[in-house]
């Protein structure tokens, strides 16, 4: 039954993290990066690393994806000016 949820977590890890490859726009790829954060932590929590798994869950979940956020607004230019 262990083995089975093991193989379902890595299946889903391995599902978003081909999505945040493939998917072409930035906010797009920061939103599923959040995803993929999420997956891991539940990946983590399985594999019985709960300091992992809260470390990855506040790191790679929240705060990873915010700042790419942040940096998208910041840098996106307005359109109509092709300098």
């Amino acid at each position: 039954m262990v083995d089975a949820v093991i193989v379902i977590a890595l299946l889903l890890v391995a599902a978003t993290a081909t999505l945040a490859v493939a998917v072409r726009d930035p906010v797009r790829q920061a939103l599923v990066l959040a995803v993929l954060g999420v997956v891991l932590t539940v990946l983590f929590t399985v594999l019985q690393a709960p300091d992992v798994a809260l470390s990855q869950l506040a790191v790679g979940s929240a705060l990873t994806p915010l700042l790419l956020l942040l940096t998208v607004r910041k840098v996106k230019r307005p359109k109509g000016r092709d300098r």
